[in-house]
């Protein structure tokens, strides 16, 4: 794998474990949402997204898809995650970290882990898991994904505002970002990708010191399905540090 490219650090701000945790949880105990339902103009991208999301969150999503310009679609990649689901891609995430890099010390493994997979074991409760948090790329009317990270891979190009990427990956990039920033969402500047609002790291991004949604849960029966295909895709799916993954 090569060497991970450089990105301005100016932009976005920084979500520490700690002051997501220093965030007051005010939940309005708005609903889960079905999205193809709430969000019409949105594209399932993965057949594993739980399809689901806080009705504000989805509300601004349809928000965002529908500004699109003609031909391009929003797709989502990921959505409301059970708790089981975070915690097996945690520990997936850190096999991968430890077979990459055997040679950092704890601490520096978990920083490294946690900069892309948000932790189970604190107070601030990961944003998928509160519906708020969405992943997402954009796609064409048939659901083949845009550029957004060449001449890298995916997790190559992760941060939002990677330096060095081809002017089509940079503009699709910029008008992902622009499109969910004025919907009302916030970006994880570590991940492209990854966009909340009413979340913790919603709140610390915006400067806020309270958010309104925590962790919710969907009746089983609901995901159960969901869960046997994303775990089956998982157990394929190679160590992202030592293979190339797919850029969408």
């Amino acid at each position: 794998m090569s060497k991970v490219p450089k990105w301005d650090r100016s932009k976005g701000r920084p979500e520490p474990i700690a002051a997501l945790n220093r965030v007051k949880e005010l939940e309005n105990n708005e609903p889960l949402v079905k999205v193809d339902e709430a969000c019409p103009s949105v594209i399932l991208h993965r057949e594993t997204v739980i399809p689901y999301v806080r009705e504000g969150v989805a509300e601004r999503m349809e928000a965002a898809a529908k500004s699109l310009p003609d031909g391009i679609h929003l797709g989502l990649m990921d959505a409301w995650r059970p708790f089981i689901r975070q915690v097996k891609i945690y520990e997936w995430f850190e096999g991968c970290t430890k077979e990459a890099f055997p040679h950092l010390s704890y601490p520096a493994l978990r920083r490294k882990v946690c900069r892309f997979v948000a932790p189970v074991d604190q107070k601030a409760p990961p944003g998928h898991c509160t519906g708020a948090a969405v992943d997402v790329v954009l796609v064409s009317k048939d659901n083949e994904p845009f550029d957004m990270v060449s001449p890298y891979t995916r997790l190559e190009a992760a941060p939002t505002y990677t330096y060095g990427l081809s002017d089509t990956a940079r503009y699709n990039r910029n008008l992902l970002a622009d499109t969910m920033l004025e919907a009302g969402f916030s970006n994880c500047r570590d991940e492209y990708w990854h966009y909340s609002f009413g979340d913790a790291g919603w709140a610390v991004r915006l400067a806020l010191d309270e958010c309104i949604y925590g962790l919710v849960e969907l009746d089983e029966t609901i995901w159960k399905a969901k869960q046997r295909v994303w775990e089956k895709a998982m157990s394929e799916r190679p160590n992202p540090y030592l293979e190339a993954p797919s850029s969408a």
